[in-house]
């Protein structure tokens, strides 16, 4: 349990118990189920004002998949700006390639999942779902991107927090190290000129040096992004800013080291201050 969100777990609501259609409470941190055939979990916060015509804000832990806490270290913010927030929960057994969308044989694909969530939670909340907000860290940052490239046409802004490894905008290297269209993931493509328009932003943490057991460490991962999530991080905004001012776009892509973090989802929160840049980048500065 984590002291800081004592009082938000004391009023959690849990759907299974007050039906799959239950309207969720405002103010409160709700883990639910998608309402199929696949139960699909999922930790809700809709602000106290309520969530029609709200932006959605979309939250993805990492492989340690603390989807509960992306929730709760979120929902100050969410509450300030009004926005809904959902933190999708993608279990190892059902979603062990979540963070590349879920390739052909390696488990269900999230990125879908996502959708099915999104479409829930605008039909109980009255949100506005058409463009999505979305962050994630790490193995959710990996995820993040890799949506977004897929479904541009779903996503408003983007930030990424230190992420392990990238798909870069390169047509002549195979998904997901590039954007050539790949087997393991049939019916999509990629389209530069819907995903390169979507502003974005990447933080790491000033101390995320470490080659540590999560991250990938492939002689062409390094040669191609670097030896670090720093290296990587601006490697990739660099080359996605060339491929953007390529194709006569002039979107925001920036980079930014968070003050006294490691790689550290909660710490990054405490120390780096990721919370406030999160809602700065997608939803600008606000008092």
């Amino acid at each position: 349990m984590f002291a800081y969100a004592a009082s938000v777990m004391a009023m959690e609501t849990d759907n299974s118990r007050d039906g799959l259609d239950a309207r969720p409470a405002a103010g409160v941190v709700s883990k639910r189920t998608l309402g199929d055939a696949t139960r699909q979990p999922y930790f809700l916060y809709v602000p106290q004002r309520g969530g029609a015509n709200a932006p959605v804000f979309v939250t993805v832990h990492g492989i340690s998949r603390n989807a509960q806490e992306h929730a709760e270290r979120f929902t100050s913010f969410a509450e300030r700006y009004g926005v809904v927030l959902i933190a999708p929960y993608f279990s190892k057994d059902s979603f062990p390639d979540y963070q590349r969308l879920g390739r052909k044989g390696k488990g269900a694909r999230a990125d879908l999942a996502l959708d099915r969530i999104v479409d829930e939670v605008g039909r109980l909340t009255g949100a506005q779902t058409g463009k999505l907000f979305l962050f994630g860290y790490s193995g959710g940052a990996q995820f993040v991107h890799r949506y977004t490239l897929a479904h541009p046409e779903r996503v408003a802004k983007v930030v990424l927090g230190a992420p392990g490894w990238y798909t870069f905008p390169d047509p002549a290297v195979k998904y997901p190290k590039g954007i050539a269209q790949a087997k393991s993931l049939p019916g999509v493509t990629f389209d530069p000129s819907g995903f390169l328009a979507i502003p974005t932003c990447v933080l790491v943490g000033e101390r995320d040096v470490r080659q540590d057991v999560a991250l990938n460490k492939s002689p062409k991962i390094e040669q191609q992004q670097g030896a670090t999530r720093l290296e990587r991080g601006e490697h990739w905004i660099a080359a996605m800013t060339r491929a953007a001012e390529a194709q006569g776009l002039k979107t925001s892509y920036t980079f930014h080291t968070l003050p006294r973090s490691r790689h550290s989802f909660t710490q990054s929160m405490v120390r780096g201050g990721m919370g406030e840049m999160v809602f700065d980048c997608l939803f600008g500065h606000q008092k």
